[in-house]
Parts: structure tokens; sequence; C-alpha cells
């Protein structure tokens, strides 16, 4: 394929997979081969939706050199390996869609996939052994995986799924079908365990939260998120419903409007306590909301969870009777961390950004899904504390210098 075409079919690809919720925000990458030995990859870090052909990157097959200052995804090692391997595979897609990032933390293969599905995939999906994001050790895996399944699709361990395809459309479609694979593979066991059919997820929430949620619970009270303004804060409610109360951070004395009134010492106690905090989003999710009614902390599942949430995120109870002391639990509970559960209330996270915010949110949802899904096949293996600090490190380093902090 001619290398422009190829790197406009790359940024297409980005943009429809983006609508289509398979790839979020920046995460993921996507390339496509232009001869037997190049491929064009996208950038390292760089929105999906503003790409231009000179920022997709060309990339050698054999030893991923690549000419310019522009640099190539990280995970470009990965892309190498499925063109290397699959000489019919012409497109490649990285992911940490949904429902394979939940397969991802069983470390279990899936077999036996039927129907329309099998003649896309293939008859089962290798799982791939773990490596952190961007290293040898994650692309032997995925080498190993692919290696000993003809699947167009392989989970990555606590990290997501890669997708091959003849074709763009190829890979794309077995993407797509691949959440339908490991839906299918998560209500399959809840089924088993159950005696029930469903064909939701959410179902699951109510099993998991009767055979291991805790007894005592704090009432629930509604979702608000807030921006800093200064030395004040905007707080309304998440829904949309209602105005906005304007607070003064020091004093906690309401400057105008109305409204969240369970929530004004929260936030007003974390604005207090984080200056590098300018966004608070209560996330009343329903898996947010059932993990926070289980264990008192939860460890990663997820690279990505580890990287934007923390090391760990903990579970507090906060009582809207007497705010001020169980807002400092809330403080103390978020010390280096981007998010905390709030005991029978889903989560808050809390960031410099709203789009920062947001990301949180949305990694802290999936991790929660992830959660769930790891209680009820008792599988529950977190990455290892020391990767999982390696990355958090890091990713807070980085994101500090493109912050300019």
């Amino acid at each position: 394929m001619d290398i422009l075409e190829a790197k406009e079919l790359v940024i297409r690809a980005g943009k429809e997979l983006l609508n289509s919720g398979l790839i979020v925000r920046t995460w993921g990458n996507i390339s496509c081969r232009v001869s037997e030995t190049q491929f064009v990859i996208t950038p390292s870090g760089l929105a999906y939706e503003d790409l231009q052909p000179e920022q997709i990157v060309l990339v050698n097959i054999a030893d991923c050199s690549y000419d310019g200052e522009i640099k190539p995804s990280s995970e470009k090692g990965i892309h190498a390996a499925c063109y290397s391997l699959r000489p019919e595979v012409n497109f490649v897609i990285h992911t940490h869609q949904v429902n394979a990032s939940i397969v991802s933390a069983l470390g279990l293969d899936i077999n036996n996939v039927e129907g329309k599905d099998k003649d896309v995939i293939g008859d089962n999906v290798p799982i791939a052994a773990y490596g952190l994001p961007g290293t040898a050790k994650l692309r032997k895996g995925v080498i190993a995986a692919i290696t000993r399944s003809d699947s167009k699709a392989a989970i990555m361990a606590h990290h997501g799924a890669v997708c091959m395809g003849e074709s763009y459309e190829d890979a794309y479609d077995v993407a797509s079908r691949l959440e339908d694979v490991c839906e299918k593979f998560v209500l399959a066991k809840y089924m088993e365990l159950t005696g029930s059919v469903t064909d939701k997820l959410s179902d699951i929430n109510s099993y998991v939260v009767e055979k291991y949620g805790q007894k005592l619970q704090a009432e629930e009270f509604p979702a608000c998120k807030s921006e800093r303004d200064g030395s004040v804060f905007n707080i309304s409610l998440v829904d949309g419903n209602g105005g906005v109360a304007r607070i003064d951070i020091a004093t906690g004395n309401i400057v105008a409007g109305e409204g969240c009134d369970e929530s004004i010492e929260l936030h007003r106690a974390i604005y207090k306590k984080r200056s590098d905090v300018n966004y608070i989003i209560h996330s009343k999710n329903e898996y947010a909301v059932a993990a926070s009614k289980l264990g008192k902390k939860m460890k990663p599942l997820l690279d990505d969870f580890a990287q934007l949430v923390g090391v760990n995120v903990k579970r507090v109870a906060y009582n809207p009777n007497n705010s001020l002391k169980t807002s400092k639990k809330v403080v103390r509970a978020l010390k280096g961390r981007n998010s905390v559960l709030l005991d029978n209330n889903g989560a808050l996270c809390v960031a410099g950004s709203e789009y920062d915010a947001g990301a949180v949110e949305i990694v802290m949802d999936k991790g929660c899904k992830t959660y769930i899904g790891s209680k009820m096949f008792d599988r529950f293996s977190p990455i290892n504390p020391i990767e999982t600090h390696l990355m958090r490190f890091i990713y807070l380093k980085k994101y500090s210098k493109k912050a300019g902090r």
C-alpha cells in the first residue's frame, strides 16, 4: 500500500474507533502494513481526532527503527511482531476495550468461540503473559500467544487486546466482535454460578455484592461535580439538575447559588489539601457503586488503573451528617491517588482539569467493572506492587513534564 494512503487510513481508523468506543482518549494504537518490511503507526500520546499524515510514523518491521523526531507508539514492537508472524495481516489495532480488559485480569484463554464470532476471530482467543507496557517482556508474551493460536485476536494480561486483520475493516470487525465474545464469556460464568440466564453484565453486580459485600454501608447521597475557580469552587449535581453553588474554599461560606449541601464540605476539604486538584467528579456508575460495597481496598488489575488512578484505591465511609470528620478521612485516603471509593456511593475522581478528571473516571469505572468480574470468577490476582509503583511513578513523571510542572 502507498505510504500516504496507509497513513490516511490509520487516521480514519482512529476517528472511527473513537466513535465506536473501542478506543478512548489517546489510549491504544493503530498500524497499517505498507510493505513486507515496513508499517505506519500512530505516534505516542497524540489525540486521534487531530492527527495529520506527517505525524503517522513509518517503522521498519525487522528492528522497529524509524526516522524523524516524532516518536511512534511505545507498543510498536507488538505491531512489528504481528506483521512478522502473520504475513497475511495488513492492519493491527491495540485497544484497552472494556470487556476484553475484564477478561485480561482473569488469566484465562477463551475457548470454543462459536458462530459468526468464530468465523471472524477464530475458535479461541489466547491470553498473553503479563509484561509492563512498552517492554520486551510484554512483546514476548504477545508473540507466544500469537504463535500458539491461529486467532486474529489476543488478550494481553492486565492490559487490553491486540486485533489483527487482512484489512482495516477486518481488524475492526475482530475488535468489535471480541467485545461480544468477552461479554458472552463472563455471562456464561454467571449462568454457571447462579443458574440464571441474562444478557446484561450489570446483573453480576448484585451477585458479587450479595456474596462479598460488607454489612455496614453508609447512607446514599447525590453525586456532585465541582471545579476550582481561584479561591472558590463551583459545585453542581452530576445529572445537571438543580443550580450551581459557589463556595469559598477557605471559609466554606456560600458565595452564590445553592445545592449539593451533602457534598460541599467533602469537595472543600479536597481543594484545601490538594493544590494539584482543580476538578472533582463523583461517579455513581453501577459498577463503581457495587465496588464501593466490597472490600476496604481495591488493588490494580489493569495497567491504566495503576497509572492514572493509583497504586491502590481505598474505601472510606463518608457521612454528610458528620462531614467535617469524615471528609478528613477521605482526604487522607486520596493521598498520592486520584480516586477514592465512598462506601455505598461509588467513587470520587480528582485531577488537575476536567479533561483529566474525566480520564480518571473512565479508568476507574473500567477498573471497578474488572474488579467485579474478577470477584465473580474468584480469580483476583492484582498486578505486582513493585510494578504498579513503577508505572505510577513513570506516568506522573511524564505527565508532569507535559503539563510543564
